[in-house]
């Protein structure tokens, strides 16, 4: 078969297929164009998941008839003065979405410039274009596209249903929504209810009453600002506390010289920066915005414009790093329950009605026999009738010989009062209570001291008087062995031990007397679930985690109330304190006026 010159309708459609991939393409572009036009306020409304009809109508700066005539060319555009690649300042510069868009669907647009006497109003169908006519329109462009694929069939099969569509659609919005919010944005449409998010103030606070907007205010409420700059490049938005997390990374959101962008760079930052404060399988939610000068940055490697590509693409992850470390370090005592509002929930008491014939006679937590230091109870306690109110000893001694000293209740985590269960510590505060999970506590404070150790000189070993012989499978053992000298920075001295044996000669003094066998299974697990290309840095922080875990105060330890206090008090000099390495809250706090509500007396 010769080579020939493919018609312009066919190469118009095949240039549709790389940027009109789905209805949701469509909206990018033509809001893309809008925010490009100067728009403050840009309305959208979909119908059929936008297959059947998709119109955006913005107050931007419009179109003469000759540009309007020009706008449905290939590769014609107005936002490349100097033909630079490099110093591209706008959202869109191809030059392709409104004939691509015009090559599959019937489109029209009307456009009016704020001093020009009419509007002008121009259609294009299967590629096919009218001549501009005059129209009525304010100041502004209305974009119309309707039966969307229908010079190519073919895509309809491909397009997913209406609902998937149109939800496509709204995280479109979403995400320039959120790069901009000086604009106003409306969606509207048969599938949802419509949407409005109103322009917000300049600055830090309009730019998080937008995210609190699009994400909700869970997001607001836990939101922590971050910011850092070096050489030319600024990293600023916002991060939620470990406290708030998902199950996947669809939750951070990057925008670069506010152009809504996903890149794997964002991932693995944000993992590397949330490394100590998140279980494996939880991802938190940002808002990161990165400013740079745009040679900086090539806008030109994706045919949606998508991506992009840094010219310093490790100076940009460092200070991503740097700002959200940074940031939760600020917030590091901040946990779920000081917004008070779960907390709160889970103390309401949920009453259920008792049947009409139930006897508390027949209970089965009656007790049958004289309870446990019943003999020295009140008299009325002897009865047999009463002894249902008699709950026990507690499990630790609550009364302390003396109240604590006032300087204590008016520390951050106040003065311990009690032990419950040997696993929790009940503080008091000066203006509530707290309740923190000792072992939970105790392990961060391991894990940030044996990171200081190792920064600063080295963990501190102690060498044990008789090696202990570890028993484990060929292969665990294998992975131990490979990983020796990683573990030996941490003051774990091993060695192998014949076949399915470790010997462990040395350990970190700060664990104190620990179960060797356990830690070695432990770490052996964690490493086979290792990346090869996972960075030596992540390497150790996993084997501390690991560590500190094992060296902590054990859930079951009864303390002493001057062992509670210390805790406590090195809990305040802790960075990170408010979670463990696993991410779970190491305390609970609970205003008086949150007590006071749950008692109905506020």
């Amino acid at each position: 078969m010769p080579v020939r010159q493919l018609p312009e309708q066919l190469v118009n459609r095949i240039a549709a297929g790389e940027v009109v991939e789905r209805p949701a393409s469509v909206v990018k572009e033509l809001v893309e164009n809008a925010i490009d036009a100067g728009a403050s306020r840009i309305d959208i409304f979909t119908d059929g998941g936008g297959r059947r009809r998709i119109g955006i109508t913005d107050d931007g700066g419009g179109m003469t008839a000759a540009d309007l005539e020009l706008a449905v060319e290939r590769h014609a555009t107005s936002k490349l003065d100097h033909e630079d690649l490099l110093q591209i300042r706008t959202l869109g510069f191809r030059g392709e979405a409104l004939p691509s868009i015009g090559a599959v669907a019937r489109l029209a647009i009307t456009t009016r410039q704020a001093n020009g006497p009419h509007a002008w109003s121009l259609t294009v169908e299967g590629g096919i274009k009218s001549k501009p006519m005059p129209a009525a329109l304010g100041q502004g462009t209305r974009v119309e596209v309707n039966d969307l694929f229908y010079a190519t069939p073919a895509r309809l099969k491909f397009l997913k249903t209406d609902r998937t569509e149109a939800e496509a659609i709204r995280e479109v919005v979403r995400r320039l929504a959120m790069a901009r919010p000086d604009i106003a944005f409306t969606l509207a449409g048969e599938e949802r209810t419509p949407v409005t998010w109103a322009a917000a103030l300049p600055g830090a606070a309009g730019r998080l009453t937008r995210l609190g907007d699009v994400l909700g205010a869970e997001f607001r409420t836990h939101a922590i600002e971050v910011r850092a700059e070096r050489d030319g490049v600024l990293v600023e938005g916002f991060a939620a506390s470990p406290s708030l997390t998902r199950a996947n990374a669809l939750g951070q959101y990057l925008f670069v010289n506010d152009r809504p962008v996903r890149d794997k760079l964002i991932l693995g930052a944000v993992r590397a920066a949330y490394a100590d404060y998140l279980p494996r399988d939880r991802h938190p939610v940002v808002a990161l915005f990165v400013t740079l000068d745009a040679r900086e940055v090539d806008a030109n490697v994706h045919p949606a414009k998508t991506e992009v590509r840094f010219r310093s693409a490790g100076l940009v992850r460092a200070l991503i790093v740097h700002a959200l470390k940074e940031g939760l370090a600020r917030e590091g005592r901040r946990t779920a329950a000081n917004g008070g509002g779960s907390t709160i929930a889970s103390f309401r008491p949920a009453f259920a009605p008792r049947p009409g014939n139930w006897d508390w006679r027949r209970s089965p937590s009656l007790p049958t026999g004289p309870l446990p230091g019943s003999a020295g109870a009140a008299p009325a306690f002897a009865e047999h009738d009463q002894t249902a109110f008699d709950v026990g000893e507690p499990t630790a001694d609550v009364r302390f010989e003396a109240p604590a000293p006032p300087d204590l209740t008016d520390r951050p985590l106040g003065a311990a009062r009690t032990q419950i269960h040997e696993t929790y510590i009940v503080s008091q505060t000066r203006d509530g209570l707290i309740v923190i999970d000792q072992h939970a506590a105790h392990e961060r404070i391991v894990y940030e001291k044996l990171k200081a150790s190792l920064a600063r000189n080295g963990v501190q070993r102690q060498i044990l008087l008789i090696p202990e012989i570890v028993e484990l499978d060929e292969a665990t053992v294998e992975r131990l062995i490979a990983r020796d000298k990683e573990l030996a920075s941490f003051g774990l001295a091993i060695e192998s031990f014949g076949p399915g044996a470790v010997a462990v000669r040395e350990t970190p003094s700060l664990l104190g007397k620990i179960d060797a066998g356990a830690l070695l299974r432990d770490l052996a697990e964690h490493m086979e679930e290792w990346e090869e290309a996972l960075p030596l840095e992540r390497k150790l922080m996993h084997v501390a985690a690991t560590m500190a875990c094992h060296g902590s105060v054990r859930a079951g330890r009864r303390l002493k109330p001057e062992e509670m206090n210390a805790l406590l008090r090195e809990m305040e000099e802790t960075p990170n304190s408010g979670q463990c390495n696993h991410g779970r809250p190491t305390y609970v706090e609970l205003k008086l006026s949150d007590i006071e509500r749950l008692f109905g007396r506020k």
